[in-house]
């Protein structure tokens, strides 16, 4: 199972009151990993990434859709080294290109599932 699977298999495990669906999607590319639903009836998207570094790889297909869909829409960041999660706005992608992870904080599953939770 690679990182982006364990990633996912964690956040689910985690917010259960979520319904999420995973997209495997070749044939519309960019779409995110997965569509969220939350209870207040909110729909978002995340998209799984993991990085050794400090850059993310993110494909010309990803940057254009978080641009196209700027509300609703999420990263989320595993670092490998050392451990940690980083959630990133899909409005905010031209920064997490431009400046890598850095800028943004450090946060639990916790408040991931609590930000999911309350309407993304």
């Amino acid at each position: 199972m690679g990182p982006e699977a364990k990633l996912y298999k964690k956040l689910r495990k985690v917010s259960k009151d979520i319904s999420w669906i995973r997209i495997e999607n070749l044939s519309s590319l960019g779409t995110p990993d997965l569509l969220g639903y939350n209870t207040s009836g909110t729909y978002f998207t995340v998209e799984l990434k993991c990085t050794k570094g400090n850059k993310i790889k993110i494909s010309p297909h990803q940057i254009a859709f978080h641009k196209t869909h700027p509300k609703n829409t999420f990263i989320l960041l595993r670092t490998l080294g050392p451990r940690a999660l980083k959630l990133v706005p899909g409005n905010k992608i031209q920064e997490l290109l431009s400046k890598g992870h850095g800028p943004w904080d450090v946060i639990d599953w916790i408040q991931i599932q609590k930000r999911f939770e309350l309407g993304a």
